[in-house]
C-alpha cells in the first residue's frame, strides 16, 4: 500500500507526485504494480544476487546460479499454476503477441482450419496473423458489431469446419470483459471434438485456478499478473512440441523445451522477476486466495457503477473483468477531468484506452484492497461533485 500520496504541480502544470519515495495507486494496464516485497528483493539483487557478489543483470545464463533460478522458476510455476506433468513450460521473447503467429507456424498445417471467438482488440489482431498459414481459418464469433462488449455463450458460436484449434482471449483488457463465471472461475467455451484450445492468458494467468488439460497451448505476457515486460510464458501440451513444418530453431517450442528456454541468451531479469512473483503468490496461499481477494476488489468498483446513474459500464455484467474495469462519466470533458482529478488524488494511469475512451482501473493480483477502496470511495465523492 502507497505509504504517502502528496502532490505537487510538474513543470507542465499536471499533478506529479513529490518526494522521491512516493509510491501511488498506479492502475496501468500493463506493466503493472508489483508486489513491494518483490521490488524491495529485487533491489537488493540487482547489486548483489544471493550473495554472489555479482548483480541479477550481470549474471551468465549458462552459470550456476541461472540454472537454479530458471529451474526454481518452472517448478514455482508448476507449483502456482498446479501445471500438470505432461505440459511444458516456456519462457519465450518476442512478447505474447510473437505467439500470433508462433503458435499457428508450430500446429496448423498449410490450408488447415483454426477457428477464432474474436472478444476484443487482442483477439483481432490474432486473427489478423491467422492468413500468413491459411487460408481455411474462421471467426466463430466477432463481437465486433455490439462493441466487443460480452464474451459469448456457447449458442452465439457458430462451428463451420472442423477446427485444429479453437483461439480464444480470456480477458479483454481495453473492454474490461472477462470470460468467467459468477464465482470468478474461468468459464470455457464449447469445442468441437478432437479440437484444442489455445488461450491468450495476458491479464488474467495465475490470477485464478486453470484446468490446464482444458487447453492445448496457453500464452501470456509476464507483465500484468507474472513479472515484468520482456517475458512471455508459453505452457503447451507435450504431443503439440514438435512442429508441422520446417521452421527456424528459435519459433520451434520442441527445441525451446529440449533447451530450457535458453536456445540464446534468454532474459535472465525477467525470468528471476517471474520466480520472485511465483514465490509471493505462494505466499498468498495460491491463486485460489487471489481469486477471492481479485473478486472483493473488483466488487467494490462494481457496486459504485451498479448504483450510479452518473457512470455508464462497458462491460455486460455477466462478462464483467476482474482486472480491468472500464467505465464512462457522462460526457469526455468529465471523463478527462475524472482522469485529472483521481492523479491529483493519488491514482494513476486510469485513462481509458484510445479505441474505448472513459476510465480504465486496471487491477492485477498485486494490485492492493487499499486502492481499490480509495477509487471507490473518489467515485462517489466525483459524482456527487459533478452529476
Amino acid at each position: 500500500m502507497p505509504a504517502t500520496r502528496h502532490l505537487e504541480q510538474n513543470s507542465q502544470g499536471k499533478p506529479a507526485v513529490s518526494g522521491v519515495n512516493e509510491r501511488i495507486y498506479n492502475f496501468c494496464a500493463g506493466p503493472s504494480m508489483l508486489p513491494e516485497e518483490v521490488l524491495r528483493q529485487a533491489q537488493e539483487e540487482i547489486w548483489n544476487c544471493r550473495n554472489s557478489g555479482v548483480g541479477i543483470m550481470e549474471l551468465s545464463h549458462r552459470g550456476k546460479l541461472f540454472d537454479d533460478i530458471l529451474h526454481e522458476t518452472e517448478e514455482t510455476a508448476r507449483k502456482v499454476g498446479s501445471i500438470p506433468a505432461n505440459y511444458k513450460v516456456l519462457f519465450l521473447t518476442g512478447g505474447a503477441t510473437s505467439q500470433n503467429f508462433q503458435v499457428p507456424a508450430n500446429v496448423l498445417p498449410e490450408h488447415g482450419v483454426a477457428a477464432f471467438l474474436t472478444t476484443g482488440y487482442w483477439a483481432e489482431r490474432t486473427w489478423d496473423e491467422i492468413g500468413t498459414y491459411t487460408d481455411r481459418a474462421y471467426e466463430a464469433f466477432n463481437g465486433k458489431k455490439e462493441g466487443y462488449k460480452h464474451c459469448p455463450s456457447d449458442a452465439e458460436i457458430v462451428y463451420k469446419d472442423k477446427p485444429v484449434y479453437v483461439h480464444m482471449c480470456t480477458n479483454n483488457t481495453l473492454y474490461g470483459t472477462q470470460w468467467r463465471n459468477a464465482d470468478g472461475s474461468i468459464r470455457l467455451p464449447k469445442v468441437p471434438d478432437g479440437s484444442f484450445l489455445v488461450a491468450d492468458m495476458c491479464s488474467d494467468i495465475f490470477s485464478r485456478p486453470v484446468d490446464w488439460t482444458k487447453f492445448g497451448i496457453v500464452y501470456a505476457g509476464a507483465q500484468k499478473n507474472v513479472g515484468i515486460a520482456g517475458i512471455s510464458i508459453v505452457v503447451i501440451r507435450e504431443d503439440l512440441l514438435k512442429p508441422i513444418r520446417k521452421l527456424p530453431n528459435m519459433l520451434r517450442y520442441d527445441v525451446m523445451a529440449r533447451d530450457e528456454s535458453r536456445h540464446n541468451t534468454p532474459p535472465v531479469f525477467p525470468i528471476y522477476m517471474c520466480n520472485l512473483v511465483f514465490n509471493w503468490i505462494l505466499k498468498q496461499g495460491g491463486t485460489s486466495v487471489l481469486l477471492k481477494r481479485n473478486l472483493e476488489k473488483a466488487q467494490l468498483v462494481y457496486d459504485v457503477l451498479d448504483q450510479s446513474k452518473f457512470y455508464k459500464p462497458h462491460a455486460r455484467t455477466d462478462s464483467r473483468s476482474l482486472m480491468n474495469l472500464t467505465f464512462h462519466t457522462p460526457n469526455h470533458k468529465l471523463d478527462n477531468l475524472f482522469v485529472d482529478e483521481a492523479l491529483a488524488a493519488g491514482m494513476d494511469q486510469i485513462k481509458g484506452h484510445r479505441n474505448t475512451g472513459g476510465m480504465r482501473a486496471s487491477m492485477y493480483n498485486a494490485f492492493p484492497r487499499e486502492g481499490a477502496v480509495a477509487l471507490a470511495q473518489f467515485m462517489r465523492e466525483f459524482e456527487k461533485k459533478h452529476g
